[in-house]
């Protein structure tokens, strides 16, 4: 993909910008700054880039994950500069992994399988979250995520496609979370979605919430419609490739270019020309689709 791919959409365009684990929607929008200013410059139009902060305050408990030696977060450490100090911190989580039962077991070919298996407690608080953020601040074009920022902005994209729902009520009587409720509002002709279907979503350091026993299948079965944009450090220790990989397979989307590749670990390319080139190029290409099939106006 290239900046002269295709050309800008005519009109401003919005995207939910979803931080990762120990960060905060301010310490995002500080550390794509770059980012910020190339997409003002390629997108002429208008582009509005909305900044939350998750659900989830992080304590003092969290600590081992906090300093970037445990991975129940799902996520990434605070980077260099940052301080671990005993008080209330201003580090943030779209939710918690915890270990299930079954991933105490060991041996066997499915010892992977089983260290797998988990939950992710306080993932609702995550789900109406940004159901609230969709009705008071949408509609929005995409979503961008980091990390476990990247996790929830596919599970969002998922959620607001259509049938996504009939997916989990199939699922939920053998094991399988329930699809939020606070997805559909009460109107006078029965429930109807907050929002509209995403037109795309970007995942730097994704992965797919689907260990062995997962109840979050629904998310991924079935596969992802929504154009997604992959970014994978080739030196990610933090999220392993495979885990990223696994997001990757759950998308209908599979041209090639839509997986991308920087010589670095876990963090978000920003400055780095091919990556950068390769978000601008991507979002012209799904958003010029639209316009030519006539979406001239908001979704």
């Amino acid at each position: 993909m290239s900046l002269a791919t295709t050309a800008p959409p005519s009109r401003p365009i919005k995207i939910l910008m979803l931080h990762g684990y120990t960060q905060s929607g301010a310490l995002f929008q500080a550390k794509t700054g770059a980012l910020r200013k190339t997409l003002s410059k390629a997108f002429p139009a208008g582009i509005d880039l909305v900044y939350p902060t998750a659900p989830i305050r992080l304590t003092p408990a969290d600590e081992s994950f906090l300093a970037g030696t445990g991975t129940a977060g799902d996520g990434d450490s605070r980077g260099k500069g940052d301080s671990g100090e005993k008080e209330e911190l201003d580090a943030w989580a779209w939710w918690r992994r915890r270990r299930t039962s079954s991933a105490c077991q060991s041996g066997g070919a499915d010892a992977d399988v089983d260290a797998e298996a988990f939950i992710y407690e306080g993932i609702d608080d995550c789900f109406a979250a940004l159901a609230a953020l969709l009705a008071t601040s949408g509609p929005f074009d995409g979503v961008i995520g980091f990390s476990q920022g990247a996790a929830a902005a596919a599970m969002l994209a998922s959620l607001l496609e259509p049938g996504r729902r009939a997916a989990f009520e199939a699922r939920y009587p053998d094991g399988g979370i329930r699809y939020p409720d606070c997805f559909f509002a009460a109107t006078p002709d029965g429930a109807t979605a907050i929002h509209p279907p995403l037109r795309f979503a970007v995942a730097y350091s994704g992965f797919a919430a689907s260990g062995g026993g997962s109840p979050y299948a629904a998310f991924y079965e079935p596969e992802i419609r929504t154009p997604v944009l992959h970014f994978l450090g080739s030196q990610d220790v933090v999220v392993e490739e495979k885990r990223s990989l696994a997001l990757v397979r759950a998308c209908a989307h599979r041209d090639p270019r839509y997986v991308v590749y920087h010589p670095g670990g876990h963090f978000l390319p920003s400055t780095q020309k091919a990556s950068v080139n390769a978000l601008v190029g991507f979002i012209r290409e799904v958003m010029g689709e639209g316009e030519e099939a006539g979406s001239g106006s908001r979704i």
